[in-house]
Protein backbone atom coordinates (compact mmCIF):
# COMPACT_ATOMS: atom_id res chain seq x y z
CA UNK A 1 0.00 0.00 0.00
CA UNK A 2 1.35 3.19 -0.96
CA UNK A 3 2.07 5.83 2.21
CA UNK A 4 2.66 9.49 1.91
CA UNK A 5 6.60 8.43 2.62
CA UNK A 6 6.46 6.11 -0.57
CA UNK A 7 7.31 7.11 -4.46
CA UNK A 8 4.03 5.47 -5.63
CA UNK A 9 1.92 8.26 -3.36
CA UNK A 10 0.66 11.12 -5.68
CA UNK A 11 0.05 13.52 -2.53
CA UNK A 12 -1.71 15.99 -4.94
CA UNK A 13 -4.27 14.03 -5.91
CA UNK A 14 -4.79 12.74 -2.04
CA UNK A 15 -4.95 16.75 -1.40
CA UNK A 16 -7.67 16.72 -3.97
CA UNK A 17 -9.68 13.93 -2.23
CA UNK A 18 -9.30 15.35 0.85
CA UNK A 19 -11.13 18.73 -0.50
CA UNK A 20 -13.94 16.82 -1.99
CA UNK A 21 -14.27 15.11 1.73
CA UNK A 22 -14.33 18.22 3.55
CA UNK A 23 -16.91 19.93 1.21
CA UNK A 24 -19.30 16.85 2.04
CA UNK A 25 -18.81 17.70 6.09
CA UNK A 26 -20.84 21.20 6.04
CA UNK A 27 -24.37 21.37 4.66
CA UNK A 28 -24.61 25.03 2.38
CA UNK A 29 -21.69 25.41 0.88
CA UNK A 30 -18.09 26.60 2.44
CA UNK A 31 -15.92 29.40 1.18
CA UNK A 32 -12.36 29.00 -0.04
CA UNK A 33 -11.06 30.12 3.16
CA UNK A 34 -12.82 27.39 5.28
CA UNK A 35 -11.82 24.84 3.00
CA UNK A 36 -8.77 25.42 3.05
CA UNK A 37 -8.74 25.56 7.00
CA UNK A 38 -10.77 22.56 7.10
CA UNK A 39 -7.86 20.43 5.52
CA UNK A 40 -5.12 22.57 6.66
CA UNK A 41 -3.77 23.33 3.22
CA UNK A 42 -2.51 26.70 1.22
CA UNK A 43 -5.76 28.65 0.30
CA UNK A 44 -3.54 28.71 -3.37
CA UNK A 45 -3.65 25.25 -3.20
CA UNK A 46 -7.52 24.72 -2.33
CA UNK A 47 -7.90 27.20 -5.03
CA UNK A 48 -6.62 25.11 -7.41
CA UNK A 49 -8.40 22.07 -6.48
CA UNK A 50 -11.56 23.32 -6.44
CA UNK A 51 -11.57 25.29 -9.69
CA UNK A 52 -10.55 21.78 -11.39
CA UNK A 53 -13.40 19.95 -9.34
CA UNK A 54 -15.94 23.03 -10.64
CA UNK A 55 -14.49 22.20 -14.23
CA UNK A 56 -15.35 18.43 -14.19
CA UNK A 57 -18.58 19.55 -12.91
CA UNK A 58 -18.04 17.29 -9.18
CA UNK A 59 -18.08 21.44 -7.65
CA UNK A 60 -20.20 24.16 -8.30
CA UNK A 61 -19.81 27.75 -7.16
CA UNK A 62 -21.64 31.07 -6.69
CA UNK A 63 -18.22 32.75 -6.85
CA UNK A 64 -17.90 32.87 -3.50
CA UNK A 65 -19.19 29.34 -1.92
CA UNK A 66 -18.58 26.13 -3.30
CA UNK A 67 -20.68 23.01 -3.46
CA UNK A 68 -20.42 18.76 -3.91
CA UNK A 69 -22.60 18.08 -7.12
CA UNK A 70 -24.77 14.93 -7.75
CA UNK A 71 -21.89 13.72 -9.68
CA UNK A 72 -20.21 13.11 -6.57
CA UNK A 73 -22.40 10.30 -6.09
CA UNK A 74 -21.13 8.26 -9.10
CA UNK A 75 -17.83 7.75 -6.86
CA UNK A 76 -19.91 5.73 -4.30
CA UNK A 77 -22.01 4.24 -6.59
CA UNK A 78 -18.50 3.01 -8.56
CA UNK A 79 -18.02 1.26 -5.25
CA UNK A 80 -21.20 0.06 -4.38
CA UNK A 81 -21.56 -1.69 -8.21
CA UNK A 82 -18.11 -3.02 -7.39
CA UNK A 83 -19.46 -5.00 -4.27
CA UNK A 84 -19.94 -9.34 -5.89
CA UNK A 85 -23.10 -9.11 -3.70
CA UNK A 86 -24.49 -5.75 -4.36
CA UNK A 87 -26.80 -6.83 -6.65
CA UNK A 88 -28.51 -9.46 -4.35
CA UNK A 89 -28.33 -6.88 -1.52
CA UNK A 90 -31.58 -5.25 -1.24
CA UNK A 91 -34.01 -7.98 -2.62
CA UNK A 92 -32.20 -10.15 0.07
CA UNK A 93 -32.56 -7.36 2.60
CA UNK A 94 -36.39 -7.09 1.92
CA UNK A 95 -37.04 -10.63 2.59
CA UNK A 96 -35.63 -10.17 5.65
CA UNK A 97 -36.95 -7.56 7.12
CA UNK A 98 -40.27 -8.95 5.78
CA UNK A 99 -39.55 -12.33 7.56
CA UNK A 100 -38.03 -11.16 11.27
CA UNK A 101 -40.39 -7.19 11.03
CA UNK A 102 -37.67 -5.87 12.22
CA UNK A 103 -35.00 -3.02 10.30
CA UNK A 104 -31.97 -4.95 8.76
CA UNK A 105 -28.62 -3.72 7.51
CA UNK A 106 -25.61 -4.49 5.37
CA UNK A 107 -22.55 -2.73 6.17
CA UNK A 108 -18.28 -3.06 5.94
CA UNK A 109 -15.56 -2.12 7.94
CA UNK A 110 -13.57 1.04 6.92
CA UNK A 111 -11.07 1.45 9.55
CA UNK A 112 -11.96 2.14 13.22
CA UNK A 113 -15.65 2.60 11.67
CA UNK A 114 -18.78 0.57 9.64
CA UNK A 115 -20.11 1.62 6.84
CA UNK A 116 -23.84 1.33 6.02
CA UNK A 117 -23.96 -0.51 2.27
CA UNK A 118 -27.82 -1.26 2.39
CA UNK A 119 -30.54 -0.94 4.82
CA UNK A 120 -34.22 -1.94 4.81
CA UNK A 121 -36.50 -0.68 7.54
CA UNK A 122 -39.78 -1.38 8.71
CA UNK A 123 -42.55 0.90 9.99
CA UNK A 124 -41.44 0.69 13.61
CA UNK A 125 -38.77 4.04 13.57
CA UNK A 126 -36.04 3.53 15.97
CA UNK A 127 -34.79 6.39 17.64
CA UNK A 128 -31.70 5.79 15.40
CA UNK A 129 -32.07 5.20 11.64
CA UNK A 130 -28.85 5.26 9.65
CA UNK A 131 -28.84 5.67 6.27
CA UNK A 132 -26.81 4.39 3.33
CA UNK A 133 -23.18 5.67 3.52
CA UNK A 134 -24.03 6.58 7.14
CA UNK A 135 -20.79 5.75 9.59
CA UNK A 136 -20.42 3.99 13.09
CA UNK A 137 -17.74 3.25 15.27
CA UNK A 138 -17.44 -0.35 14.97
CA UNK A 139 -16.41 -1.26 18.74
CA UNK A 140 -20.14 -0.12 20.14
CA UNK A 141 -22.52 -2.04 17.38
CA UNK A 142 -23.01 -5.91 16.52
CA UNK A 143 -21.68 -5.53 12.85
CA UNK A 144 -18.55 -3.88 14.46
CA UNK A 145 -18.09 -6.71 16.13
CA UNK A 146 -18.33 -9.33 13.57
CA UNK A 147 -16.71 -7.15 11.20
CA UNK A 148 -13.42 -7.09 13.50
CA UNK A 149 -13.60 -10.48 14.79
CA UNK A 150 -13.07 -11.18 10.88
CA UNK A 151 -9.70 -9.71 10.66
CA UNK A 152 -6.25 -11.76 11.40
CA UNK A 153 -4.86 -11.71 14.23
CA UNK A 154 -2.15 -9.06 13.58
CA UNK A 155 -4.89 -6.27 12.04
CA UNK A 156 -7.16 -7.16 14.96
CA UNK A 157 -4.25 -6.53 17.08
CA UNK A 158 -3.07 -3.66 15.23
CA UNK A 159 -7.18 -1.97 15.65
CA UNK A 160 -7.24 -2.42 19.47
CA UNK A 161 -3.68 -0.74 19.73
CA UNK A 162 -4.87 2.73 17.84
CA UNK A 163 -8.54 2.36 18.12
CA UNK A 164 -10.06 5.17 21.23
CA UNK A 165 -12.92 3.72 22.17
CA UNK A 166 -15.41 6.74 22.71
CA UNK A 167 -18.12 5.61 26.09
CA UNK A 168 -21.31 6.55 24.16
CA UNK A 169 -23.65 4.62 26.48
CA UNK A 170 -22.83 3.23 30.11
CA UNK A 171 -22.83 0.22 28.62
CA UNK A 172 -20.00 0.86 25.82
CA UNK A 173 -17.03 -1.47 26.12
CA UNK A 174 -14.04 0.84 26.23
CA UNK A 175 -11.93 -1.25 27.77
CA UNK A 176 -9.45 -2.87 25.37
CA UNK A 177 -9.34 -5.97 27.03
CA UNK A 178 -13.06 -6.20 27.50
CA UNK A 179 -13.41 -4.96 23.75
CA UNK A 180 -10.92 -8.08 22.55
CA UNK A 181 -12.73 -10.39 24.70
CA UNK A 182 -16.14 -9.58 22.52
CA UNK A 183 -15.00 -9.59 19.23
CA UNK A 184 -13.00 -13.74 19.97
CA UNK A 185 -16.76 -14.68 21.35
CA UNK A 186 -18.35 -13.11 18.43
CA UNK A 187 -15.79 -15.04 15.80
CA UNK A 188 -15.90 -18.07 18.02
CA UNK A 189 -19.83 -18.28 17.80
CA UNK A 190 -20.57 -16.89 14.84
CA UNK A 191 -22.66 -13.86 15.54
CA UNK A 192 -22.40 -11.12 17.92
CA UNK A 193 -24.84 -9.30 20.03
CA UNK A 194 -24.81 -6.03 21.42
CA UNK A 195 -27.35 -3.99 24.35
CA UNK A 196 -27.54 -0.56 24.55
CA UNK A 197 -23.96 0.67 23.60
CA UNK A 198 -24.56 2.84 20.65
CA UNK A 199 -27.75 4.13 21.88
CA UNK A 200 -29.48 2.54 25.49
CA UNK A 201 -32.30 2.17 23.16
CA UNK A 202 -31.47 -0.08 20.34
CA UNK A 203 -30.16 -3.77 20.74
CA UNK A 204 -28.67 -5.14 17.48
CA UNK A 205 -27.78 -9.03 16.85
CA UNK A 206 -25.24 -9.37 13.76
CA UNK A 207 -23.65 -12.28 11.29
CA UNK A 208 -21.11 -12.64 9.12
CA UNK A 209 -21.81 -12.46 5.27
CA UNK A 210 -18.76 -14.71 4.10
CA UNK A 211 -16.65 -14.69 0.56
CA UNK A 212 -16.30 -17.98 -1.40
CA UNK A 213 -13.26 -18.39 0.48
CA UNK A 214 -14.75 -17.84 4.01
CA UNK A 215 -12.92 -14.22 4.69
CA UNK A 216 -15.56 -11.50 6.12
CA UNK A 217 -16.42 -8.97 3.62
CA UNK A 218 -19.78 -7.78 5.20
CA UNK A 219 -22.22 -7.75 8.43
CA UNK A 220 -25.53 -8.31 7.94
CA UNK A 221 -27.86 -7.90 11.29
CA UNK A 222 -31.20 -6.37 12.93
CA UNK A 223 -31.70 -3.80 15.01
CA UNK A 224 -34.37 -4.25 18.03
CA UNK A 225 -35.79 -2.30 20.53
CA UNK A 226 -33.83 -2.51 23.88
CA UNK A 227 -35.98 -4.19 25.94
CA UNK A 228 -37.99 -6.20 23.37
CA UNK A 229 -35.87 -9.59 23.56
CA UNK A 230 -33.15 -10.43 26.06
CA UNK A 231 -30.08 -12.42 23.64
CA UNK A 232 -31.30 -15.44 23.77
CA UNK A 233 -34.66 -14.68 22.65
CA UNK A 234 -33.27 -12.80 19.83
CA UNK A 235 -31.00 -15.49 18.59
CA UNK A 236 -33.59 -18.07 18.69
CA UNK A 237 -35.89 -16.18 16.65
CA UNK A 238 -33.48 -14.26 14.20
CA UNK A 239 -30.39 -15.73 14.13
CA UNK A 240 -31.17 -18.69 11.49
CA UNK A 241 -32.96 -15.97 9.38
CA UNK A 242 -29.92 -13.57 9.23
CA UNK A 243 -27.68 -17.02 8.25
CA UNK A 244 -29.92 -18.05 5.47
CA UNK A 245 -29.84 -14.31 4.20
CA UNK A 246 -25.89 -13.93 4.65
CA UNK A 247 -25.64 -17.56 2.37
CA UNK A 248 -27.55 -16.15 -0.20
CA UNK A 249 -25.19 -13.19 -0.07
CA UNK A 250 -22.22 -15.29 -0.15
CA UNK A 251 -23.90 -17.68 -3.11
CA UNK A 252 -24.67 -14.04 -5.01
CA UNK A 253 -20.75 -13.16 -4.86
CA UNK A 254 -20.11 -16.20 -7.17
Amino acid sequence: MATPESEAFVRSFARGLKVIEALGQVPGGQTLAQVAERVALPRTAVRRFLLTLVDLAFVRSDGRHYWLTPRVLRLGLSYLSSLPYWRDAQPALEELCARAQQSCALSVLDDEDIVYVQRQHTQRILPMSPSLGSRLPAHAVSMGRVLLAGLADDALQAYLEQVRPVRLTSATAVDRDQLRQAVLAARAQGWAWVDGELDESICGLAVPVRDLDGATMAALNVSLPAGAFTQQQAVDRFLGDLRVTASRLRASSR
